[in-house]
């Protein structure tokens, strides 16, 4: 019984990745010493590259009227394989069916056997 559950799982996760036709760079703030001046700064690092992925969106097209411009509102769902560490806050830029888009990570990973689940959000997004 627990073979059939592994076997099970192990195909899940093959079907889930088959759907993945984006690809993902992962970059993170990290504190970078200068080795001259011995002072310490804050720099974008990239710390994955070129990972398979998908995004997936819901509530597409929904706006928000304010007094001087329409907001658009938006859940974009990131799908990539568990064993990928994303760090809350990290900005991960994607290329998926011909268009790259910026987005900044707003939590923790949802992560499951077959795959991990990233929300996503575009700061400052206007229609």
């Amino acid at each position: 019984m627990i073979d059939a559950i592994r076997q099970a799982r192990m195909l899940a996760r093959k079907m889930q990745e088959e759907l993945y036709d984006g690809r993902a760079t992962v970059t993170e703030s990290q504190k970078v010493k200068d080795e001259k001046t011995k002072l310490t700064s804050t720099e974008e690092v990239i710390v994955l590259e070129d990972e398979p992925c998908r995004l997936s969106y819901s509530n597409v097209s929904t706006t928000d009227q304010t007094e001087s411009v329409a907001k658009t509102s938006q859940i974009i769902k990131l799908f990539m394989s568990p064993e990928t560490k994303i760090k809350p806050g990290a900005k991960i830029t994607v290329t998926q069916a011909g268009v790259t888009e910026t987005y900044e990570c707003s939590g923790t990973p949802a992560v499951y056997e077959t795959h991990q689940e990233i929300i996503l959000k575009l700061a400052g997004r206007y229609a």
